[in-house]
């Protein structure tokens, strides 16, 4: 009587198991790169966003300490303007690819700061030149 049992009972083969397995192995090579694409793109967004926060800083600390155009303005004195304890606030001026934003750290009053030329490298191929301005020369 078991054997009737056990003759009855179906079960994939291991054809079709391989093909499940080709199925989903191509759809993991076609949804990866678009996932890494969308990744490095969302990171060029957020460096552009943290370049206007610094840019609003930097207005910010020269209108409340009367600097005049021109003037050096250090990462420490911004970093009062920004929230504490955002990541921009803990950064201590570098991106998130860990290059310094502006001139290491370092800005000027009434200038706009400058994505660092090894970032642009790294993300130029999501955010083209065009992308990035005017915080790329």
């Amino acid at each position: 009587m078991l054997q009737k049992l056990n003759k009855n009972r179906g079960g994939f083969t291991l054809v079709e198991i391989m093909i499940v397995v080709a199925i989903i192995a191509l759809l993991a090579a076609i949804a990866v790169p678009n996932f890494l694409r969308a990744r490095k793109r969302s990171q060029a967004t957020r460096i552009l966003e943290d370049l206007r926060i610094i840019d609003s800083a930097i207005d910010q600390y020269a209108i409340e300490a009367n600097k005049s155009g021109g003037a050096t303005v250090n990462w420490t004195d911004i970093q009062s303007y920004l929230k504490k304890g955002s990541v921009i606030y803990n950064s201590t001026g570098k991106d998130m690819l860990a290059n310094y934003y502006g001139s290491s750290g370092n800005f000027s009053v009434d200038s706009i700061p400058k994505l660092s030329s090894t970032t642009f490298n790294a993300l130029s191929d999501v955010a083209p030149s065009d992308f990035w301005s005017p915080f790329y020369p």
